[in-house]
């Protein structure tokens, strides 16, 4: 079955499109890769999101015509993708949408969370049968909504005797713990939390710093001219949602703008350069992996492969591998799965399991109550 996984994450740079054949179901689960690309969003319109995503206001009006713009660039990712791979006629589209509010599962109230970009649109436009809003069901049945990956990530990237990480760095970092799939009852063993900052922090201190020049640090290079300041990392890595138990998930309601100014006044003591303080931030990305690891894995992985936009910042791997000396960290690529484009498959996969009605969240991850089907379908 021929199906397009549709992604934009916290990051917000664009529409991740990939263009799938996937056979099997579970661990007979095969995905093959016949296109992939990113489509950015217009600046207009990215820079809207991003404004949404830090808190501002707009009527309802304003949001109704949002949700439409962003519908029409999924629904025309989509028709680019296959027109680009020449395939017969995809049967389904995953759409993940854009995620501009996410609040997670508190001992007083349910989670929710809110992604823009409506499926019965995408479908009427692309004319694909389209499914979306994927994170509701889980949340109904108790759970974060997030991550989601996790199940796909388990029947993709495990090993029979490795125990692995598959770490996403994105505008927000999250993880699935896989132990070895040829252990009983593994599936249940699997762990998964976003883990923290990803990009996000980075891309709006680049951005501030560069006066809107850059938007990001590729390669992390000008991040590695600087200097850590690990008393800083330090302090930062005492913020109350790193020291929480999963499971659990964030977004840029916590690890946004207003967070990265009281970093920068914390920085301000130390009197670090431009260059410093991307360096630390980037470590403050890198150590928050490590230690939640090191806090909540039954064990540390044997490996750990990298995926999303953070996978390909030297630095950030650099920094990375010097928090876990005695692991091998490598990306997704190596395991037979595009990194760049491995949420947008994931969403595919789940979009393929509700076309087959299996379950697509995993409990140990999400803390639902049980699993269920995910997605709202729109023919």
């Amino acid at each position: 079955m021929k199906v397009i996984g549709l992604m934009s994450g916290t990051s917000v740079d664009g529409i991740d499109a990939a263009l799938v054949e996937i056979t099997g179901t579970t661990l007979d689960l095969r995905v093959e890769l016949l296109a992939g690309e990113t489509y950015p969003y217009p600046d207009s319109l990215r820079s809207q999101i991003l404004a949404i995503c830090g808190g501002a206001k707009l009527a309802m009006v304003e949001l109704a015509a949002l949700d439409d713009d962003i519908a029409a660039c999924f629904a025309q990712a989509a028709i680019s993708i296959q027109a680009q791979a020449g395939h017969d006629q995809a049967e389904a589209i995953g759409s993940h949408g854009q995620t501009v509010f996410h609040r997670p599962k508190a001992a007083d109230s349910m989670g929710y969370s809110l992604q823009l970009g409506r499926g019965e649109l995408i479908a009427a436009i692309a004319q694909i049968t389209t499914i979306d809003n994927f994170r509701a069901a889980d949340i109904a049945a108790g759970g974060q909504g997030a991550p989601l990956v996790p199940k796909p990530d388990a029947y993709l990237l495990s090993h029979p005797i490795e125990h692995r990480c598959i770490q996403n760095i994105g505008g927000i970092g999250n993880v699935t713990y896989l132990p070895p799939h040829s252990q009983a009852d593994w599936e249940q063993q699997i762990r998964g939390w976003d883990t923290g900052p990803g990009n996000s922090l980075l891309d709006l201190a680049v951005t501030q710093l560069s006066e809107g020049k850059l938007t990001f640090d590729r390669d992390g290079a000008w991040a590695a001219t600087g200097h850590v300041c690990q008393p800083l990392v330090q302090t930062w890595l005492a913020q109350d949602y790193f020291g929480i138990a999963p499971p659990k998930s964030t977004g840029r309601e916590l690890f946004g703008d207003e967070y990265l100014q009281c970093c920068i006044a914390d920085a301000a003591a130390f009197k670090l350069s431009s260059a410093d303080l991307l360096a630390t931030l980037t470590d403050l990305t890198a150590s928050s992996i490590a230690d939640s690891y090191r806090r909540f894995l039954p064990k540390l992985p044997d490996r750990v492969l990298l995926c999303g936009g953070g996978s390909r910042n030297l630095y950030l791997r650099q920094r990375l591998q010097a928090q876990l000396p005695n692991i091998e960290v490598v990306t997704t690529d190596e395991a037979g799965v595009n990194g760049d484009y491995k949420e947008a498959i994931a969403f595919a996969v789940l979009a393929y399991w509700r076309h087959h009605g299996i379950p697509g969240n995993l409990p140990t991850a999400t803390g639902a109550k049980y699993p269920v089907l995910l997605g709202d379908v729109h023919p």
